[in-house]
């Protein structure tokens, strides 16, 4: 397993649109902090990139990478290897990569600039962001054999969670509005992590004017230590389920 996650993170850390993914977030991290005169503004100038760029870069390039590496599976496969060892070592080594890259290119910065609990939980948010779509690709993937497809699905994810999520809860407030939906937007949110890891970096930053409906629905509510915990446990979440299905789809799958 060890062999396999050294062998695909090494891979993919030569791989130039890995590289160039680093630098543009190192240059648009050191751009921000040096162009600000306070740091706080500049994580939260940061927030957006991280919150838009992260996810797409990490559906995206992992996609591409399981449909690219469609025969090294299957020779793997043919190995004696489990291949739950073998998909949880390919995941392993995507999102080590992708974590790296994330780290250098944004999380320097942001220790070196804003060392406080807001930086690290935005450093946080980014690592967990970054796993969590590599979770998603994979599932998808593994589900989906035609390449093109697969990847138009996780075009399709990327801008479910990233965009159309916030407008298709506003649509259900407007059409529900007499009725009491404070309780149900705050299970509601937990079904984006994108908006999870929002609020979560909002609230430590106390601005809750720019959390929208549902952020600011769920500060009233878990407002406290609580609610960091609860978002974190949600974000893992996040990560667990979709790639414990793609682990027993995987086993499943005729290659």
């Amino acid at each position: 397993m060890k062999k396999i996650i050294k062998y695909v993170m090494i891979d993919i850390l030569r791989n130039k649109i890995m590289l160039a993914y680093t630098v543009f977030l190192l240059l648009i991290s050191l751009s921000i902090f040096n162009l600000e005169d306070n740091s706080a503004k500049g994580l939260l100038s940061l927030l957006n990139i991280i919150l838009i760029v992260v996810p797409l870069v990490s559906i995206l390039f992992s996609s591409i990478y399981v449909y690219n590496s469609a025969e090294f599976l299957e020779l793997l496969a043919s190995q004696p290897l489990k291949r739950r060892t073998l998909w949880l070592s390919i995941f392993s080594g995507v999102s080590g990569s992708l974590v790296l890259a994330f780290f250098v290119g944004a999380g320097i910065p942001i220790l070196l600039y804003e060392p406080t609990p807001t930086g690290f939980i935005m450093l946080g948010s980014g690592i967990m962001l970054s796993v969590i779509f590599v979770s998603v690709a994979m599932l998808a993937t593994v589900k989906i054999r035609d390449k093109a497809k697969g990847i138009g699905v996780a075009i399709l994810l990327w801008l479910y969670f990233s965009l159309l999520f916030d407008g298709l809860v506003m649509f259900l407030l407007f059409q529900f509005a007499d009725y009491p939906l404070d309780k149900a937007m705050v299970a509601v949110s937990l079904l984006n992590p994108i908006d999870l890891s929002r609020i979560l970096i909002l609230l430590k930053m106390d601005i809750s004017a720019m959390m929208g409906y549902t952020g600011a629905i769920f500060k009233n509510y878990f407002g406290t230590n609580s609610g960091l915990l609860l978002s974190g446990m949600v974000l893992l979440m996040w990560v667990v389920m979709p790639l414990w299905l793609s682990v027993r789809k995987f086993n499943r799958k005729d290659l």
